[in-house]
């Protein structure tokens, strides 16, 4: 007797077909709802959303695990076998800076036991209301409204800027780029992203559309100029008349 499909976390809808991932324009209303909050609770957001990790990785995040220089934040991966297993993910420059005049990072980082402090000193269901909050103003529902939302909606918005696959499985922590594999497997408007970026790259042209037929039709235009302005030079050239002195310079030539 043939089993179902048995239905697991490697895949970015749940079994209505609901996704799991906040796409594009809910990602932008996400980032905007965190103005409306205070500047502890937006940063927490804003860092949740850009560095594609788990809340309980953000959550452990230390002045110590930041490095302004180089623009980059040290998670501790979990849910790996192997314990102590660190990653090092890119963070916008701005989001730094507001790190570091919000909560004095660098100021921490010169004193060791601060250095060592967690930078959100909340419990996790704290943190997972606080992004429910920021949730409901944005107007996300349903299974994408969550933390777990905005590191699948990372995962997309990365492959969907051509970003490697391996680098996509180096910031999410993964043991496998079979799962990292998975934030391909769109639909919808998300597909037609992927299906724009191949139109942008020259397709459009090839396949005769109307912008493509005026362009090829411009450059067969300004060729056929060039031509016709070449040819009137040489023309030019070839009826001018040929002084005495020239005509024994070329004697000249040829004979060495």
């Amino acid at each position: 007797m043939m089993q179902a499909p048995r239905h697991t976390d490697l895949t970015l809808y749940g079994l209505n077909g609901d996704r799991k991932y906040l796409n594009a324009v809910e990602r932008r209303r996400f980032i905007r709802a965190t103005k409306e909050f205070s500047t502890d609770v937006r940063l927490f957001c804003l860092t949740l959303c850009l560095s594609g990790g788990r809340i309980s990785e953000v959550l452990a995040m230390t002045p110590a695990g930041l490095d302004l220089e180089a623009g980059t934040a040290n998670l501790i991966t979990l849910k790996r076998r192997k314990r102590g297993v660190i990653r090092q993910v890119p963070l916008p420059s701005d989001l730094l800076s507001e790190l570091d005049r919000t909560f004095g990072i660098r100021d921490r980082q010169r004193y060791p036991p601060k250095a060592q402090g967690r930078i959100w000193n909340w419990s996790r269901s704290t943190a997972w209301r606080r992004v429910k909050e920021v949730m409901a103003e944005a107007e996300v529902m349903g299974l994408a409204a969550s933390p777990k939302g905005l590191r699948h909606a990372f995962g997309v918005a990365a492959f969907q800027s051509s970003v490697p696959p391996h680098l996509v499985q180096r910031w999410f922590g993964h043991a496998s780029l079979r799962t990292t594999g998975i934030y391909c497997d769109v639909s919808g408007p998300d597909e037609r992203r992927f299906a724009e970026r191949m139109w942008a790259n020259g397709s459009r042209w090839w396949l005769g559309s109307r912008a493509g037929r005026s362009s090829c039709a411009a450059l067969i235009k300004h060729i056929l100029r060039l031509i016709s302005l070449t040819t009137s030079t040489l023309l030019v050239v070839a009826r001018r008349p040929v002084s005495s002195g020239e005509l024994r310079n070329r004697k000249n030539e040829n004979v060495l």
